[in-house]
């Protein structure tokens, strides 16, 4: 890209990071019908057939769009119990706070630091996991290495692990602003059948989603998080 495309995108990147930071600050007023109006779900229909079967689901999604509107919208839309997870606060008069207001339309959140016991406490239930799979693994020991928007990134693949663990279906949140403080969430199945795919498959393949979106629009994804800060040593697969 030439310098002035760069500076557009840049440009674009903090005005979406300015809208986000209004938009969860109106969160906290923000009614059913309100919410219900300002983030849509396209095709919910491919997570009741899911419920249907008695499947649980892991929907996987990135730093992209407003996907503090679709945790508190899922409840609207789905069948399934919602189940979100957070990192606590040190303050916990404001953690209590936001905890109670994400939480205030029938999401069930849980800490990140017992992801493994809230997945247990679900075992034979038909829960909807949501979960952020762009962030960056505490260990490079562990992680999955992908080529990912031409950089050698570090992906966590807990989304995988558990899908084979509890034998759930799992799917890709591709979540959109249609306009100013109005977004959809398209439904992308990955797979039904998580122990059949190979090791990393799963986690290649939302890579591969998550790339495609901020390709077509990149202003959209949270650039800010430093995302390539760990770097990969000599026993580091590149699986791409």
């Amino acid at each position: 890209m030439s310098h002035k495309e760069k500076k557009k995108i840049i440009y674009k990147t903090y005005v979406n990071m300015t809208d986000l930071l209004v938009e969860s600050m109106k969160s906290f007023s923000m009614t059913k019908k309100q919410i219900y109006k300002h983030e849509i779900v396209l095709n919910p229909e491919i997570l009741d057939d899911l419920f249907k079967k008695g499947r649980g689901v892991i929907g996987n999604t990135g730093h992209y769009g407003n996907w503090e509107w679709a945790a508190l919208t899922s409840s609207f839309y789905l069948k399934h119990q919602p189940v979100g997870f957070y990192k606590p606060l040190s303050n916990k008069h404001l953690d209590r706070y936001l905890k109670k207001n994400r939480s205030r339309f029938g999401m069930h959140l849980c800490s990140i630091y017992v992801t493994a016991m809230a997945f247990e406490s679900y075992k034979g239930k038909t829960a909807f996991f949501a979960m952020v799979g762009d962030q960056s693994p505490s260990k490079v020991e562990t992680a999955y290495w992908f080529n990912f928007l031409n950089q050698k990134t570090a992906f966590i693949h807990g989304a995988e692990r558990y899908a084979k663990r509890y034998d759930m279906a799992v799917v890709f949140l591709n979540i959109q602003r249609v306009k100013r403080g109005y977004y959809t969430v398209e439904i992308i199945k990955i797979t039904e059948e998580p122990k059949q795919m190979p090791e990393s498959e799963i986690t290649r393949i939302y890579m591969e989603n998550l790339e495609k979106i901020i390709k077509q629009h990149p202003e959209n994804w949270l650039w800010s998080h430093r995302r390539w800060k760990i770097k990969p040593n000599e026993k580091s697969i590149i699986r791409n």
